[in-house]
């Protein structure tokens, strides 16, 4: 498996304000009516991303499961210059163009798209999920290990309990609780999928950990990367 370089598109946004423009561009393109495929059935892809920022160095995965067994069927890792400046709410934009470089590295297409992030669970209803599914048109949920700045009650005790992750009085995604009295996980639609189906999706891909396979093997893949990286512009 090689490692491929990514390139910050020419009219990618510099500023702040650019971003935003960007996001309120796109997200009217975020599709909410749409199932999704079902869990368990065809592929799923995890992506992940690790920063050096020391050396202005961002590393990508893409890594492919059967969605039935979990067993990986393609991997693909990819490298470049990092691409925006951290500003919270605005992460996808450090972030995207590695990302569809090593998704686009795959030999094989990825099927939904789970990210380590938020799709509509986002101040602006655009998350690195939502926006990666805009950009590519595949079905993508998020995934993330903290709520963000939305309000939850706890899910009960066992796995496959559920409580709303609140925005106000509107529900932008939802903890998911993947082990018995463990920590859950923040679930929110992207693109092309419904809440109650990316909640399953989550839960098939979490059999044995807090976190899904996709997740655990994408973000392993990209430190791997991030740690073997020789990237120069």
């Amino acid at each position: 498996m090689t490692t491929v370089t990514a390139q910050t598109p020419a009219d990618w946004p510099a500023t702040e304000e650019r971003a935003r423009a960007v996001q309120d561009d796109l997200r009217v393109r975020v599709v909410l009516d749409e199932p999704g495929p079902p869990p368990g059935t065809g592929r799923v892809t995890g992506v992940d991303v690790a920063y050096d920022d020391e050396r202005d160095v961002v590393a990508a995965a893409a890594v492919v499961l059967d969605a039935a067994t979990l067993t990986v069927v393609a991997q693909a890792k990819a490298v470049g210059r990092i691409s925006f400046p951290y500003v919270p709410g605005l992460l996808a934009f450090r972030e995207i163009p590695t990302v569809l470089a090593a998704l686009d590295a795959l030999p094989c297409p990825p099927g939904l798209v789970v990210c380590d992030g938020y799709g509509l669970a986002h101040p602006r209803r655009f998350g690195l999920a939502s926006h990666l599914g805009v950009l590519t048109g595949l079905p993508t949920i998020g995934v993330a290990k903290n709520p963000f700045t939305f309000a939850h009650g706890e899910p009960d005790p066992p796995r496959g309990s559920t409580s709303p992750l609140l925005d106000g009085a509107e529900e932008v995604g939802r903890a998911v609780r993947t082990r018995a009295g463990v920590k859950p996980v923040f679930v929110s639609v992207g693109h092309r999928i419904s809440l109650d189906n990316a909640c399953a999706h989550t839960l098939a891909l979490a059999p044995a950990y807090r976190l899904p396979e996709t997740t655990r093997r994408a973000d392993a893949l990209c430190r791997e990367a991030l740690r073997a990286a020789t990237y120069s512009a």
